[in-house]
């Protein structure tokens, strides 16, 4: 079969050229098919396999059953109304601004990024990236320098979470102090910015309910509050375990018992210093005053490379700050 050319019977058109369908052409035209459609099904997967490990992460952490029940919920609760936007069926507005309550040391930074990674897959942030702030950062020195300030942090985080830690010390100025000018600055960049931008204001528990009642405005713009309970003993001894078992070091029986003991001490005289940073500075410590151990001694075997001892375990005032 031939080329077939048909002239159209409007004038100033262009006659249309039709080359047959061969056999070798068909096979090209669906290989590009299956081609496209193998592209689409394996970007798919990646994007499937990139939340599910995202997931993963969330439900690996230590405790923290309620912040992971509320993830699911808010997980659930974007891709149902991105369902009902496709079906043309009415969608709540995705108003996704954060408060976190808790004492320092209970996941709210990891959390937060976790949310921006997932955020990031479900397409609700462009870049998923989190800026972490304090009011250093967006507090200036005289007039209009603190709006520019907080400005600047602004245009940083777009695309992504604003993190604020210690969000309420903006607020404990008063009406003359410039930390209001940054919570004016803020709330005009949620209007602004609402697609773009999700803002996680951060910090202890009773600070931040009367961060928010200095502020009648702000309560119902941060429409997802996440409390973060501090952990319990088992669970800073599964975060110590992890925190060893990443660096391929391990506890002794004796010296988990020691661990155990000492973090009781602290629960029981700092209720409020026994939070995962401690642990994390006590196992860094005793890999420190390991290696001390062991470098005395001209050669090591493999377990005493991995096993931290009890008296490689100590504890100071310095590890609960």
């Amino acid at each position: 079969m031939g080329i077939r050319i048909t002239f159209p019977s409007e004038k100033n058109q262009a006659p249309i050229v039709q080359t047959p369908r061969t056999e070798r052409n068909a096979a090209i035209v669906d290989s590009s098919s299956e081609l496209s459609r193998g592209r689409k099904a394996a970007h798919h997967s990646s994007e499937n396999g990139t939340m599910a490990e995202i997931i993963a992460e969330l439900n690996a952490l230590v405790g923290l059953s309620t912040v992971k029940r509320l993830i699911h919920e808010i997980q659930a609760y974007i891709e149902i109304q991105k369902r009902r936007t496709r079906e043309k069926l009415v969608a709540e507005p995705l108003v996704l601004h954060m408060i976190f309550r808790g004492n320092p040391g209970t996941g709210k930074t990891t959390v937060a990024r976790l949310i921006g990674r997932l955020f990031k897959e479900m397409e609700v942030l462009q870049k998923g990236h989190i800026i972490e702030c304090e009011r250093a950062d967006l507090v200036g020195e005289y007039i209009g320098h603190t709006a520019q300030k907080t400005r600047d942090m602004v245009k940083k985080a777009l695309g992504g979470i604003l993190f604020i830690d210690e969000a309420y010390s903006l607020a404990r100025g008063g009406e003359k102090d410039f930390g209001k000018e940054a919570i004016d600055a803020l709330v005009k960049a949620m209007e602004d910015h609402k697609t773009d931008l999700i803002l996680i204001l951060a910090g202890y528990k009773h600070e931040m309910e009367w961060f928010l009642q200095t502020n009648p405005g702000l309560r119902s713009r941060f429409p997802i509050h996440i409390d973060f309970p501090d952990y319990s003993i088992e669970e800073l001894l599964s975060i110590g375990d992890s925190m060893l078992k990443t660096r391929q070091y391990q506890f002794t029986a004796e010296a988990r018992d020691v661990f155990r003991f000492m973090l009781q001490g602290v629960l029981n005289s700092h209720p409020y210093a026994g939070n995962a940073r401690l642990v994390r500075n006590m196992v860094e410590k005793a890999i420190r005053k390991q290696a001390v151990r062991l470098y005395a001694k001209p050669t090591s075997s493999r377990e005493e490379l991995m096993g931290i001892l009890p008296c490689d375990l100590n504890l100071d005032d310095d590890d609960l700050k």
